[in-house]
């Protein structure tokens, strides 16, 4: 058995899995924060880093491990109900639950009680997503302009208008609201569900976000501080 050590942990804005970007980088106004395991936290690890624009995170499905696994998944961009092998996805249900996210590098940042964190953006992950392994984006072999998406690029397009009532809109912090309303605009809901009048919520930056989806427009119905 392989025996994986957690170098670190994710901290984003995004406490459950509902709502969360299908795919890291199609929100890149998220911000999310690597904080190192106590023993990972040599500042000599990050050395040359600054160099790179972007990383990619190797990370656990934390809340997805189970004791057997299927060889066919049903993607939810593909209303739920088409099945497809597993190794043609990228489903949090899988044989080995490790997922992989391309962010890009905003900062390295050093904090007193932390030691050296990294601030990225774009990341598709739920808050305190173990993490581990970090490695750089190489450009010259990574990028492949003449790759072919399968049945994902057919509805990667994907934008619903959003309708945000100003009065709500103030409440949330000005650096969150862009990220919110972009987020909104890909449907977070699964997309076998087509009831216009169901309200969904999930949680946002310590926001119950509430939004419904009627007419290819999602409204936002409601903006609670959690706790209150």
């Amino acid at each position: 058995m392989l025996d994986l050590e957690p170098i670190g942990w994710i901290r984003t804005d995004f406490p459950t899995k509902f709502g969360i970007p299908r795919q890291s980088g199609l929100v890149g106004e998220l911000s999310g924060t690597v904080v190192f395991a106590p023993q990972f936290r040599d500042p000599q690890a990050l050395k040359g880093l600054d160099g790179f624009s972007h990383l990619w995170l190797i990370w656990e499905f934390s809340e997805n491990k189970r004791d057997n696994w299927s060889p066919t998944v049903r993607p939810p961009r593909l209303g739920g109900n088409k099945r497809v092998g597993v190794f043609a996805t990228r489903s949090p249900f899988r044989p080995n639950p490790i997922g992989l996210s391309c962010v890009r590098l905003k900062e390295i940042r050093r904090t007193e009680d932390l030691g050296t964190v990294l601030i990225v953006s774009g990341a598709d992950l739920m808050d305190c997503t173990p993490i581990l392994d970090i490695k750089p984006y190489l450009p010259l072999t990574d990028c492949h302009t003449d790759a072919v998406g399968g049945f994902a690029s057919d509805v990667e397009r994907y934008s619903l208008e959003v309708v945000f009532p100003e009065k709500l809109m103030g409440v949330l912090p000005e650096d969150k609201q862009e990220a919110l309303i972009k987020l909104l605009s890909q449907d977070p809901r699964p997309h076998y569900h087509n009831d216009p009048e169901r309200v969904y919520g999930f949680g946002f930056s310590g926001f119950e976000v509430k939004f419904r989806v009627s007419d290819g427009k999602v409204f936002v119905v409601g903006l609670i501080k959690q706790g209150e």
